[in-house]
């Protein structure tokens, strides 16, 4: 026997009250922490609010955390991604925000565009008052320039303030002056850009300094200053690109390898060339067929470096037959292949300029494989899913170094990145790191590294590095150590790499600013790399002069809250508390259980049957 009954139990819940908390170093910078702190204790000691609302505390800077303390040091502020993912924890609740921030985004999406699900009451820290303002909002340049080159800089110069003011711009090197220009704003002339063209006099990495003068009443002078650096190569190359049709493709590549003026370009028909392949450093072989015997066996005899563009002309089982490393098991049906960048290609540096958006190439249909180790740069995206087949891969062996790019139809890409970004120059930047690469004779390092030159305060820094053993394969085994030298103090800082990805890396955290010098060690082997960084005093957190009310009240309107300023929480707590939206809710659950579960139940029969013995033992019935 085991009779079971039904038992209801009711459970009340409190709506979800999620306290955001910038935690990075505007906060400091406006000296806001006690503020913050004191706000967060009245919170916690008001017993009103906590009766009505389950409480959950969270701080924020480059991603949200469970609060456990505050330390005011992060680098970054994403207010975007912090109200993301409070939203996504109480997606089947009504749980409103508490937003404690200066309202300053250094990273991620606008906030102020945000689909919040929840009423957000953005709490307003910092100074409201706006001053007289001088600010580099944007320094762009290339990163790369050719010995006795021009390179241009651009820069965008904000002023916030109602006064017309001058003042004067200037680009120094070395502590000597390379460029100035008098400027003048106005409340209505309030931006300039300022273009000029500096010459590059020195091979290797060279450093600069931008810098607005102070005006009178200006009260943050951390964003009158912004340095970059660029590396100044000493090398000259000449270009061949053969082709068996007439193709658009070839005037894009001619104008963006042109782009450089260090590079020149010279384009011929496989039927009317003539041997002269001793004048040129680097080949480029579009849509080779059986006309390309002469020249292909000349390229692989002679170890010269090239690149191969297919497509729908191509001869696939000619190239097949000639081992360059590559083949494809190609049909006469054609595919159209988007691009996927890939993040853990490390051969040459290369950002992603938009691949993913950019038309898809065209080629023959098939699947291709490798006989040499290879990295791809980008993947093949077949109408939305990306697949492990390659569209752009380089190769290098024995002193020679190959690209493939498998797909006709490049000219699209330069005009849609010319389109996106009114400027040719992030897709002939990446053609010019592919030629770069190709052209150079360099013998490849069984070590290579991959860091940037300059880096601003306080930032993480991320160093990888790729080894391969003496057949040029990826050497897994491997132990690597990283030792960064500060120039001014000598002090020694040593860090192991992780191997992530098929790559080494490694992540060097709370350096001062200064110039630093590095060496990368393969343990246990004579092989090493050295090189050097620099870190600026350039704080992105210390770039506000005041904090962002109007934005924070935007985001409030939008999603149905309310904007208070730090001298209001009390008014704050009162909304909150009489607001008859947030209410608990009460749930009955119904739940069986056994009776023999009840030990008190248990306990009264037995208690019956040790009485009933007794009675009848008493009056002798037993």
């Amino acid at each position: 026997m085991n009779p079971t009954i039904e038992k209801i139990t009711l459970v009340n819940t409190k709506p979800t009250l999620a306290v955001l908390v910038d935690n990075s170093k505007s906060v400091s910078f406006f000296k806001e922490d006690n503020n913050v702190k004191e706000l967060l204790n009245s919170i916690a000691d008001n017993k009103e609010l906590n009766e009505k609302f389950e409480i959950k505390t969270f701080s924020f800077g480059n991603q949200l955390q469970v609060l456990d303390s505050l330390s005011f040091n992060n680098n970054d502020t994403n207010i975007y991604d912090a109200i993301s993912s409070v939203n996504e924890l109480n997606k089947d609740k009504k749980a409103p925000v508490l937003l404690i921030s200066d309202g300053n985004q250094t990273i991620g999406n606008d906030y102020e565009y945000i689909n919040s699900t929840q009423h957000i009451y953005p709490i307003v820290i910092g100074d409201t008052t706006k001053y007289k303002d001088l600010k580099i909002s944007q320094l762009n340049v290339n990163k790369y320039s050719y010995i006795k080159n021009k390179f241009p800089v651009e820069v965008i110069l904000n002023y916030e303030g109602t006064a017309t003011v001058k003042s004067k711009f200037s680009i120094f090197n070395g502590g000597k002056t390379v460029f100035s220009k008098n400027v003048t704003f106005s409340r209505l002339e309030n931006s300039k850009t300022i273009t000029t063209n500096l010459t590059s006099n020195k091979e290797g990495v060279n450093y600069y300094t931008a810098s607005i003068r102070k005006i009178e009443g200006e009260k943050n002078i951390r964003n009158n200053t912004k340095s970059f650096s660029i590396e100044v190569i000493n090398e000259q190359t000449k270009v061949l690109i053969l082709s068996s049709i007439l193709h658009p493709d070839l005037g894009a590549f001619k104008k963006a390898i042109e782009s450089n003026k260090q590079r020149s370009v010279d384009i011929q028909l496989i039927n009317k060339f003539k041997n002269q392949i001793n004048d040129y450093q680097l080949f480029i072989l579009f849509q080779p067929n059986n006309l390309f015997n002469v020249i292909l066996n000349q390229v692989i005899e002679r170890k010269l470096n090239f690149l191969l563009v297919s497509g729908t002309n191509t001869n696939w089982n000619f190239i097949n037959k000639k081992q360059v490393g590559f083949s494809k098991k190609a049909i006469s049906q054609t595919e159209n292949y988007g691009a996927n960048y890939n993040e853990s290609f490390l051969t040459f540096f290369q950002k992603d300029i938009g691949f993913n958006d950019f038309s898809p190439l065209k080629d023959k249909f098939g699947e291709i494989s490798f006989t040499r180790d290879h990295q791809d740069l980008l993947l093949q995206n077949i109408n939305g899913v990306q697949t492990q087949q390659p569209l752009l891969s380089v190769l290098e062996q024995n002193n020679q170094k190959t690209a493939v790019l498998f797909g006709e139809r490049i000219w699209k890409w330069r005009s849609l990145s010319f389109l996106n970004s009114n400027s040719f120059q992030d897709f002939d930047q990446f053609i010019g790191n592919l030629v770069q690469y190709l052209a150079s004779k360099k013998k490849r390092n069984r070590l290579e590294i991959n860091t940037k030159s300059l880096y601003p305060a306080n930032s993480t820094i991320n160093i990888s590095a790729f080894y391969v053993d003496k057949n040029y394969n990826f050497d897994n085994r491997a132990s690597l150590e990283i030792t960064i030298t500060n120039k001014e103090t000598k002090e020694l800082t040593k860090l192991p790499f992780s191997l992530i990805n098929k790559s080494f890396q490694a992540t060097v955290e709370n350096l001062s600013s200064g110039d630093y010098s590095y060496k990368v060690a393969v343990v246990g082997q004579k092989i090493s790399k050295y090189g050097q960084f620099k870190i600026t005093d350039y704080e992105i957190e210390e770039q506000f002069t005041h904090a962002n009310s109007e934005k924070l009240q935007k985001l409030a309107k939008k999603t149905g809250g309310k904007l208070f300023y730090k001298n209001q929480t009390n008014t704050l707590f009162e909304d909150l508390i009489d607001n008859k939206a947030y209410f608990t809710t009460q749930k009955s659950t119904t739940k069986e259980e056994n009776l023999i579960d009840w030990k008190w139940i248990l306990f009264f029969v037995i208690g019956l049957f040790t009485a009933e013995w007794f009675i009848r033992k008493y009056y002798g019935k037993i």
